[in-house]
């Protein structure tokens, strides 16, 4: 079945709940500056670094030069602390003027015209987090300025506003950005918010008005931060996978994959849950001075294939049992009601050798109705994973061997039952 046709039958299925404006069929792809640059402004000792218009065109023309628009990459996003401390006279919302001296309009037709999507921060609250205008009392004017400049994306926060605000707020700044005619992909921060505060999110209007939202906390450059974000929707992986679909996705937060804080090992657990959970694979990293092996990651078409598997289903953790958490996602292609799957062994274990692992296709929650295909991926020299498949004497499993804080991953694709066993080997 074609991609295309799969991808409109989901999206017209999920009509009625998703937000109506004909985006993020899959989960969107792009790079935002926060997570690496921060709100760093001083452009005279840093000029490589600071928020500003020669970061975000620099970074534009790398993103073509360099493959990531050919792989799906197509957003470009500046965050917080890109603006002035004050509004104009007619209360709109102004770029810096000497970080941004030709305007944000002159930005946005700059990465337009290298065939990208422009993305831009707002703070539903009085001030940004970083202490710039925030909308509230402005959505309107916000809106409209936005779309005025060819603003595709935008992400806003929720700081410096009342949590209960946030139900009425956050719906009726989406509707103002649909009502400004041009398409722009809405990522909330609302539910993450109410979270962490023991507020229960209204997930109805959430899918209903949102694109894309937080779920926890900003993820930092550490491995001790992906995994307390992994640990969090792993733990919560059947609950939230039932709000993601065509238009609407939980979001884990950035890719800080090509910064300082992770192993190459890491990296690739970082990328790989991130494809099984349908996250949105929002890089922030600076592309200038990326490694070639993070480069590749982040290119790897198996693992963005995955991500945007037309099937449109999020993954779930199925289990972490003695620190091997294993996380499946159900892809195209589809045998009657069988599904292909991509599974990921994580090994939380970073105390020495790599980690043994034997698992059971019941334990596991595969299907032994069909045969599998079995392709292997992501793995190291160090690495093996052996698939026996027995289903006359129902004796299926899976054994892997994973590195410290890494992942070993394969696919798993049905076709019809043989009458022997067949066992797969790296």
């Amino acid at each position: 079945m074609d991609k295309k046709f799969i991808l409109l039958l989901v999206s017209f299925l999920s009509s009625s709940t998703a937000l109506d404006n004909g985006l993020a069929l899959t989960p969107p792809m792009g790079w935002l500056t926060w997570q690496r640059f921060r709100c760093i402004i001083d452009c005279n000792t840093r000029p490589n670094e600071c928020i500003s218009e020669r970061l975000i065109l620099r970074t534009a023309d790398l993103m073509v030069s360099e493959g990531y628009l050919d792989a799906g990459y197509d957003y470009i996003g500046i965050d917080d602390c890109w603006s002035e401390f004050e509004r104009d006279e007619n209360q709109r919302l102004v770029a810096n003027k000497e970080r941004f001296p030709n305007g944000m309009k002159y930005v946005a037709d700059y990465v337009h015209s290298k065939g990208l999507k422009f993305g831009i921060y707002g703070d539903y609250g009085t001030l940004t987090c970083g202490g710039y205008p925030g909308t509230l009392d402005y959505m309107e004017i916000d809106a409209e300025t936005f779309g005025d400049w060819g603003v595709d994306y935008v992400k806003l926060d929720g700081c410096y506003v009342e949590l209960e605000l946030m139900d009425e707020g956050y719906p009726k700044f989406g509707e103002l950005l649909n009502n400004t005619g041009r398409p722009m992909l809405y990522s909330c921060s609302w539910p993450v918010y109410q979270e962490l505060s023991g507020i229960t999110p209204n997930w109805d209007s959430i899918i209903k008005n949102c694109n894309m939202w937080r779920n926890y906390y900003d993820i930092q450059d550490s491995w001790y931060s992906v995994e307390y974000i992994m640990n969090y929707f792993g733990e919560n992986s059947r609950r939230l996978a039932t709000y993601a679909g065509p238009g609407h996705w939980n979001d884990p937060d950035m890719l800080i994959i090509g910064n300082f804080g992770l192993s190459y090992d890491q990296s690739k657990s970082h990328m790989a849950v991130w494809a099984i959970l349908a996250a949105p694979l929002l890089i922030s990293t600076d592309l200038e001075v990326i490694t070639d092996q993070a480069k590749e990651l982040l290119l790897n078409k198996d693992l963005i294939a995955i991500n945007q598997d037309p099937l449109a289903r999020a993954g779930i953790r199925v289990f972490k049992k003695s620190d091997i958490a294993l996380w499946k996602r159900e892809i195209t292609p589809v045998l009657n009601n069988t599904t292909s799957v991509a599974l990921a062994f994580v090994n939380h274990d970073d105390s020495g050798a790599p980690k043994f692992g034997n698992y059971t296709f019941k334990e596991m929650e595969i299907d032994t109705t069909y045969y599998y295909d079995v392709e292997f991926l992501l793995l190291s020299p160090t690495q093996s994973i052996r698939v026996h498949q027995d289903h006359i004497n129902d004796i299926n499993y899976i054994e892997v061997l994973v590195n410290p804080t890494g992942v070993a991953m394969l696919k798993l694709k049905p076709t019809q039952i043989v009458n022997t066993a067949s066992i797969y080997k790296t």
